[in-house]
């Protein structure tokens, strides 16, 4: 009789291990209910583009000053989502029982501000969903608030002068405080972003403005920042940069010759013809070597070489 007690309550408990088994094992093939989450900055990303990071400024007046969060349900449900801090404290809801549809995405927005309107510190912040009023979800997709402007520490020429030509730039040399975008100003209009994100690199300038060469003469280039969450360098802060833009270059730039003689000047440029003017007389040339008559009446001369609006000079002293 003892023997088939032990019999039945060994049977009793391979059952009852059995179903738990199943119980367990069906609980880890339950699928989530929500089977999709993406949190972004700015505007939803074109097809086929990767979204942007979840990094935003609510203060930068600019197409990343919201963060985005998308989620896609596999049943309907009512969900209320939130956003709490790294203290898993809630700072603002952003829906509350609101009835959603299952597959397709849902998008919500924030603006990084508390339900009462003020803005949040800097940091860390997570999405939270509460499905049908009690199950609920916290992720770890990080949406990070970030209002600082990146700091222009340095900015700097690699060469004074821009021999300007198809293929030539001067490269400008920066240092940021953090890693950014270069924004490169003229006379307050920004005319270069750079497409590295880095907090020290080089960026170039071809010497032209909307495409189009500029004329020869002096310029001074402003180097600001724009940051992973849209903040800009103010216009105080950033760093000047003095180029000089020429189309030709004479050797020697000075030149002294008697009267009525001979002189060469050395031309580089990459016109293939350019024009010269010396006192009353001018002419076309082309060539590396350009070979003149100086004046027969003593004094000092210009020689303007290159074409309109992209010209040097060099100053001629004839004597007797």
């Amino acid at each position: 009789m003892q023997r088939v007690l032990t019999t039945v309550t060994l049977l009793g408990l391979l059952v009852a291990t059995a179903g738990a088994f199943a119980i367990t094992e069906h609980l880890k093939l339950e699928k989530s209910p929500i089977f999709a989450v993406q949190v972004s900055a700015g505007p939803p990303a074109p097809p086929g583009h990767r979204p942007r990071p979840a990094v935003f400024s609510p203060v930068c007046n600019c197409p990343t000053d919201v963060a985005r969060i998308g989620i896609r349900l596999r049943h309907p449900s009512r969900v209320t989502v939130t956003i709490v801090d790294s203290d898993h404290h809630t700072v603002a809801t952003r829906a509350t029982n609101r009835l959603l549809g299952a597959h397709s995405p849902q998008h919500f927005t924030w603006d990084g501000r508390t339900d009462s309107g003020a803005l949040v510190p800097d940091g860390v912040y997570y999405p939270t969903v509460q499905l049908n009023g009690r199950r609920t979800f916290q992720f770890r997709n990080k949406i990070t608030v970030d209002t600082q402007p990146p700091a222009v520490k340095s900015a700097k020429g690699l060469k004074p002068v821009l021999l300007a030509a198809p293929g030539r730039s001067v490269a400008i040399q920066y240092d940021f405080s953090e890693q950014a975008h270069a924004l490169v100003y003229l006379d307050g209009r920004q005319i270069i972003l750079g497409h590295k994100s880095a907090p020290q690199a080089k960026i170039k300038w071809t010497g032209r403005l909307a495409g189009r060469p500029l004329p020869a003469g002096t310029y001074v280039l402003s180097i600001g920042a724009r940051d992973l969450a849209g903040n800009e360098t103010p216009a105080a802060k950033r760093k000047n940069v003095t180029v000089e833009v020429r189309y030709v270059e004479l050797t020697p730039q000075r030149i002294t010759v008697g009267s009525g003689r001979r002189f060469r000047v050395n031309v580089k440029t990459a016109l293939r013809r350019y024009t010269w003017r010396l006192g009353h007389r001018h002419g076309e040339h082309r060539g590396r070597v350009l070979r003149l008559h100086a004046p027969s009446t003593p004094g000092t001369y210009r020689l303007v070489v290159g074409q309109p609006g992209m010209s040097t000079t060099a100053v001629v002293r004839v004597h007797q």
